[in-house]
């Protein structure tokens, strides 16, 4: 029996070329090789051509990480060049890595399922990593579901990424590891959600603080806390009583499991201070408390720690009326209140100030009771008349028809300015109604007393009346008074009469009595008188009634006929 001998490398060869069609069609093709043989940092591989190949150990191994390749171990490479200039075949494991890993990464990109990669690189605007063999590009932002500082310790780890799209063509490829994260965080919080109940408490940490709360970590899942559940005392803002990092004990108000919101509380694991908050404080009680917020209707008064209670701007002060609330009471000032109302339902305390201070309507009737004098300042006029300061902040009001003896209207109110000091009488005083009469003409010379002012007519212009002389002043006129009690005022010289024999004060005697006309009044309020102007009056009056351009009568004659019907009268 003939011995068959053994195929040589030269056969081998031979029926490679056979079966691929020569060694040409070798290159640029995934092949199976066996390593024979490790020298220093490079694998010696045989994959059946003329000559082996020479890989360098670091491309069996992942980023950062020892290559555990030994003799006789096989090993798949990538046909760059069956030989080169020095007859050696180029053979690279990165590149079969690289073409093995693209045909799964399309497959696990049409399933949309999950890759393994480490991170391994840092390039403008994310990193690399490595897919076991194909680099991919991972943006900064679908690092985590927060800006990450540092990421080192995240690179040279296998962990798991999420394909957001890849073109092989152009060699491009984009991960995202935030995605899983944000998919399991989901699936956590969803588990979470399920194992908490409203109504319960929980401990939680403090995670971040805005002007409207804290969020608070539940583990795995954040919790609003609102700064208007943190305590039943009024907070402004929430770093007021909690830091980042704090662990705090809190209370599920809310759980919204569409949206997997969750709302928490802290003072709801406190006592209510509004329980039997009638009782504690009945109306009428005088208390004391902290101004801890003002606004343009009034002010925010803390009676203890979460019952604060309104200060209505109609409430503050008894003579500042139409005032900013902020001119009255300061911030954190403490103040003296009253309770007005509680409503313990609506969670409400009404309070006045002006209440816990002295009614200055009622201390001025105190020290100045009807009848009396007082000095004041004019504050200002109005149509009806003039309001006029007085002690305490308080202001009275002179009725124009009380300015002056005869004046009134326009003519009274412009008599005084504003900001001028003047003296009245007190003629009555309403402290509920907040109202205070003052009279100014019942203090003049003469005029009728407070008690029969109201009985007395009051002079008008042009009225003629019977005055009695009180003083013959020869160079100037007379000084006369209306009545026994009236008012005094003077007539001029040259009102005396229409003859200049007639302007002769020394004519007249102290206690004569005459008839005048009232002309006027001076800036002292004093009526003026004149005998002159009533007689011009009379004769008018008598010509319109008994005289005619056509009568032929004289003025003698009608004068005597006026007189004569007067002296009958």
């Amino acid at each position: 029996m003939a011995t068959q001998a053994l195929p040589t490398r030269d056969d081998f060869a031979a029926m490679l070329d056979e079966m691929f069609g020569g060694a040409d069609s070798f290159e640029g093709r995934v092949v199976h090789g066996t390593v024979t043989a490790i020298e220093n940092d490079l694998a010696v591989i045989d994959v059946g051509l003329k000559s082996e190949g020479r890989v360098p150990l670091r491309e069996f191994a992942a980023p950062g990480q020892k290559a555990e390749l030994k003799v006789g171990d096989e090993v798949e490479v990538y046909v760059d060049r069956v030989e080169n200039m020095h007859g050696e075949a180029m053979l690279s494991r990165d590149r079969a890595r690289r073409e093995a890993a693209w045909d799964k990464l399309e497959g696990d990109f049409a399933k949309q399922t999950r890759v393994e990669g480490v991170i391994f690189g840092r390039v403008k605007g994310g990193f690399t990593v490595d897919l076991n063999g194909a680099v991919a590009f991972l943006p900064g932002s679908q690092v985590d579901v927060r800006p990450v500082r540092d990421v080192q310790p995240l690179m040279d780890i296998p962990q798991p990424f999420q394909i957001l799209k890849m073109d092989r063509k152009r060699g491009n490829i984009v991960v995202s590891r935030r995605a899983i994260l944000e998919e399991t965080r989901a699936e956590q919080r969803s588990g979470l959600i399920q194992s908490l109940a409203e109504g319960q408490i929980i401990d939680g940490v403090v995670k971040n603080i805005t002007d409207y709360g804290a969020f608070v970590d539940l583990g795995g899942i954040d919790g609003l806390l609102h700064v208007t559940d943190l305590s039943y005392k009024r907070i402004q803002h929430p770093s007021e009583v909690l830091n980042i990092g704090d662990t705090v004990k809190v209370q599920i108000i809310r759980i919204n499991k569409d949206t997997q919101r969750i709302s928490l509380g802290m003072k709801q694991l406190e006592s209510d201070p509004w329980d039997g908050a009638q009782a504690k404080y009945p109306i009428g009680a005088k208390l004391s408390g902290r101004v801890t917020n003002i606004t343009e209707y009034g002010a925010f008064v803390e009676l203890e720690a979460g019952i604060e209670g309104l200060v209505h701007v109609s409430e503050m002060s008894w003579t500042k009326k139409n005032v900013h609330p902020g001119k009255i009471v300061s911030t954190s000032q403490e103040v003296d209140v009253i309770v007005l109302e509680v409503d313990s339902d609506k969670r409400r305390i009404s309070l006045g100030l002006k209440q816990a201070q002295n009614n200055p309507w009622e201390a001025f009737a105190a020290a100045h009771p009807v009848g009396s004098t007082v000095d004041g300042e004019v504050k200002n006029a109005t149509e009806f008349g003039l309001f006029i300061g007085l002690d305490n902040d308080v202001d009275g009001m002179v009725h124009m028809s009380d300015i002056a003896w005869g004046v009134s209207g326009e003519d009274a109110l412009a008599l005084h300015r504003k900001g001028e000091t003047v003296q009245a009488v007190v003629l009555d005083i309403d402290a509920e109604k907040e109202r205070i009469s003052l009279g100014m003409k019942q203090l003049e010379r003469g005029g009728p007393s407070v008690a029969g002012a109201a009985a007395s007519g009051d002079l008008r212009k042009n009225a003629v009346v019977t005055v009695t002389v009180l003083e013959v002043r020869s160079n100037d006129g007379l000084e006369v008074q209306v009545g026994d009690d009236g008012p005094t005022g003077f007539i001029k010289r040259s009102d005396l009469g229409r003859d200049r024999d007639e302007q002769r004060p020394d004519r007249f005697q102290v206690g004569q009595k005459l008839d005048a006309m009232v002309t006027g009044f001076d800036r002292s309020k004093k009526p003026t008188f004149s005998v002159k102007a009533m007689q011009i009056s009379e004769e008018k009056q008598a010509v319109a009634q008994y005289g005619s351009s056509d009568s032929g009568a004289s003025l003698g004659d009608i004068l005597g006929e006026a007189l004569k019907q007067r002296g009958g009268q």
